[in-house]
């Protein structure tokens, strides 16, 4: 975490979440939230991390909208960062509400510790919504695009 000049460090899974924090002396701090036994014995300083009240709320709409929208999918963020809908501020925008994709399209750019990594669709259709606001960070899985497939 010295080398990289890290300070946080956080891993989800189904069921598990590990986040290391660099304390004041350098020395890792490391929670987990999976059951009592931390993966790391003698370490685990912190109690373990809540997830956000927000998850369960944003999982109802998902059950309902399959039934509701055919040949709808959506472009989800395959990491945290930032969203930004083009290359540079003065660039024209990678996608828009109208635009068609395929499989390869460059869809939006997402900033990881300071790494720039261009998203694709990975589908092939017409994006009918943006979902995300130009510089707005984003999760793990967060919905981006909503394309109709086609």
């Amino acid at each position: 975490m010295k080398r990289s000049e890290l300070t946080e460090f956080a891993v989800e899974e189904e069921g598990f979440k590990l986040k290391i924090r660099r304390g004041t002396n350098g020395v890792p701090i490391i929670s987990s939230n999976r059951g009592s036994n931390s993966p790391f014995p003698g370490l685990d300083t912190n109690p373990p991390i809540p997830l956000p009240a927000a998850a369960p709320i944003a999982a109802a709409p998902a059950a309902a909208a399959p039934a509701e929208e055919a040949n709808v999918v959506y472009v989800k963020s395959p990491m945290v960062g930032t969203f930004y809908r083009a290359a540079s501020p003065e660039s024209k925008a990678f996608a828009d509400t109208g635009t068609k994709v395929t499989e390869t399209s460059v869809v939006c750019i997402i900033e990881a510790m300071k790494i720039m990594n261009e998203i694709q669709s990975e589908v092939k259709g017409t994006v009918l919504e943006v979902l995300v606001e130009n510089g707005q960070p984003v999760e793990y899985g967060q919905r981006l695009f909503k394309v109709k497939q086609g």
